[in-house]
């Protein structure tokens, strides 16, 4: 039987269905048009920058980092370009297994791993580290080859510092190292802009100047807008900012003067500082022994970090800077000074030296326990008679030197224009009650006080400081803030900026004072402990030998270098200013464990003065004397400083 179909039901319902799928067709377009609205009206700015940076990304351009020269124009820091082979450990699996395969493609040695597992500790993972540095033409070629085997590694343009001249004013001149953890967590607390600019860089000056004036150094950071492959490699570049370089650095030191005087020390250990009274320009600031900073540019690696930390000379300390000494007889002048002054006594005073000084039942003893006789303030100079400065200290009592030197310097920071000066310590009796915590160890007994009129007792002051103290005296009582750097110089504009001249700070002493203990130094180097030393010289100048304990040797010991180990033997000090008419420089010098200052620390002052006063230089035979304290006077003629090679041959 044939079934009649409803034509009309069944058009209806096809009717429906085409409106529903009409509708859901609509909507769907509805739905695309409004997201294609979302992504492409409202969202277009937000997205379209996604969008770049999938495509693009922005990389820091690190500034080439600025030169240090010294006075006369030589290069003390500066750069040099390298490849380096580095890993980013995040994107490595199996880091054992990748360095063992690098090494056959490139040399790896076991320095190389052991710096790198040093790094690794200090650094975050997803830093890039170098395993080897320096690496050749050769070298990078083989790895290029190859680099497909090896995901998380790259060969990369670096630019290294060096350090031309080594050892020689590497306290002055400092080192650079990678930024560690501790300095990462400083830097976040930096201003935004700041931290901007060292995106990239992953070095930092570590010490002296290159710590110190790091934000001229290290330059502003550019960038570069490259294109990018799915795989994150760049394909071509869009835009760029250059970097600016660092600035130049130039300072006062004049770099064979340095090593001179470094070569003078020997092996023997000690700091010498040399100040123009005239401005506070630094010529000289020595400390033995130095060390190579150019060790420390890659990671320092082990066996050197522990030889340089470890060792009994303590090399990485700046002596200069951070060594204390007791200033022994160079103090004498100072306490003349202070005499002068404040009126204690007048420079016709006489005192009696019987060799000694009585303080109720204790016996201050003098040089060999020799009397000098009469004394009076020029003879106590020149002769060092210690009876008149223990006699001297007991009628000033402690708090009127505290309150006479700490304007000179003693026992304070100096300004300094490098990081980590130490105070030192001029005692006074509101000193000891801070630096000691038990009551009886908080008073000051007047007995102490005695020997702090020659330098010893609780006087501790850096090279720097007694050089300072020299430089003002030498001035006429005239201060200036001593200084390392004179000018800086735009490596773009090649402008150079001198510093801004000091403000100079006068102490207000009398003329006729100050001349009367310069004119006693003076007299020290023609009929003084220091006669022999100066003798010939072809200008006139004023100094005081010292010789300070390094250990307390008792009332009824006599002092005997041969009983003693080396580093228990006293330190040899002077300090000088020349010429006399017009002081152009005044210097400190101390050498450790050398005994009589006119023996080792005189003879070095010496030839500093030659070499800036008189452009003379040691001849070899004269040099290997002074190193081994066997000269007092040059030794043969000397050589014209300024045609001595440099660097050395």
């Amino acid at each position: 039987m044939t079934e009649i179909k409803d034509v009309e039901a069944d058009l209806s319902r096809f009717r429906l269905r085409v409106v529903v799928a009409g509708l859901a067709v609509l909507v769907a377009f509805g739905l695309i048009v409004a997201r294609m609205v979302t992504l492409q009206v409202l969202r277009h700015e937000d997205l379209s920058a996604q969008a770049e940076s999938n495509r693009t990304a922005v990389l820091p351009v690190v500034p080439n980092r600025g030169q240090i020269l010294d006075r006369h124009g030589r290069v003390l820091a500066s750069n040099y370009s390298a490849y380096t082979l580095e890993i980013t450990p995040s994107k490595v699996e199996d880091l054992d297994e990748t360095i063992e395969a690098l090494s056959e493609v490139v040399e790896i040695t076991p320095r190389d791993k052991r710096r790198f597992r040093k790094l690794m500790e200090e650094s975050r993972r997803f830093d890039s580290l170098p395993l080897r540095t320096r690496l050749t033409d050769e070298e990078v070629a083989r790895f290029a080859v190859q680099r497909y085997r090896f995901p998380g590694v790259d060969v990369r343009a670096r630019l290294f510092r060096q350090y031309p001249h080594g050892e020689t004013a590497s306290h002055v001149i400092g080192y650079i190292g990678r930024i560690n953890q501790r300095e990462k967590e400083v830097m976040d607390d930096w201003p935004d802009e700041e931290q901007a600019n060292y995106r990239g860089t992953e070095y930092i000056g570590k010490l002296g100047t290159e710590q110190s004036y790091e934000r001229e150094l290290h330059g502003i950071t550019g960038f570069e807008r490259v294109e990018t492959s799915a795989g994150g490699r760049a394909v071509r570049s869009l835009a760029n900012e250059p970097a600016t370089p660092g600035n130049t650095v130039v300072l006062s030191i004049d770099i064979k003067l340095q090593h001179l005087i470094e070569t003078m020390f020997g092996e023997r250990r000690g700091a010498l500082v040399a100040i123009d009274p005239r401005n506070g320009e630094v010529l000289a600031f020595v400390s033995k022994p130095t060390f190579d900073p150019n060790l420390f540019v890659e990671g320092i690696d082990v066996e050197n970090w522990k030889a340089l930390n470890e060792s009994v000379d303590k090399p990485l300390l700046n002596r200069a800077l951070r060594g204390t000494y007791p200033p022994g007889s160079t103090y004498k002048p100072f306490m003349a000074l202070a005499a002068l002054e404040t009126g204690t006594r007048k420079a016709s005073t006489v005192i009696n030296d019987p060799g000694f000084w009585m303080f109720g039942n204790h016996r201050f003893r003098s040089h060999g326990d020799h009397g000098l006789g009469a004394v009076d303030m020029r003879r106590s100079i020149i002769k060092s008679s210690n009876t008149y400065y223990y006699s001297l200290a007991n009628e000033m009592g402690v708090d009127a030197m505290h309150d006479f030197m700490k304007p000179l310097g003693f026992g304070q920071i100096t300004g300094i224009d490098l990081k980590g000066e130490v105070r030192g310590v001029l005692p006074s009796q509101e000193w000891k009650r801070n630096a000691y915590k038990r009551p009886e160890q908080q008073k000051w007994y007047a007995g102490e006080t005695i020997s702090l009129g020659i330098g010893q007792g609780y006087n501790n002051f850096t090279m720097l400081q007694l050089a300072h103290a020299m430089a003002t005296l030498a001035n006429g009582g005239v201060k200036y803030r001593p200084r390392l750097t004179i000018a800086t110089e735009d490596v773009v504009t090649r402008e150079r900026h001198p510093l801004p001249d000091q403000q100079p700070e006068s102490l207000g002493y009398r003329p006729e004072h100050v001349e009367t203990v310069l004119s006693a130094m003076h007299a020290v180097t023609t009929e003084g402990t220091s006669t022999r030393v100066f003798a010939g010289a072809g200008y006139a100048s004023g100094g005081k030998t010292g010789t300070a304990q390094a250990v307390t040797i008792g009332q009824k010991d006599r002092y005997d270098a041969r009983k003693l180990e080396e580093h228990q033997r006293d330190h040899s000090l002077y300090v000088a200013f020349a010429p006399v008419e017009k002081p152009t420089v005044a210097l400190a010098v101390v050498v450790e464990n050398a005994g009589f200052g006119a023996a080792h620390a005189a003879p070095i002052a010496r030839r500093v003065f030659d070499y800036l006063l008189m452009d003379q230089y040691p001849n070899p035979q004269d040099l290997a004397a002074v190193q081994k304290g066997q000269a007092a006077a040059p030794i043969g003629t000397p050589l014209k400083a300024s045609e001595v090679p440099w660097p050395p041959q």
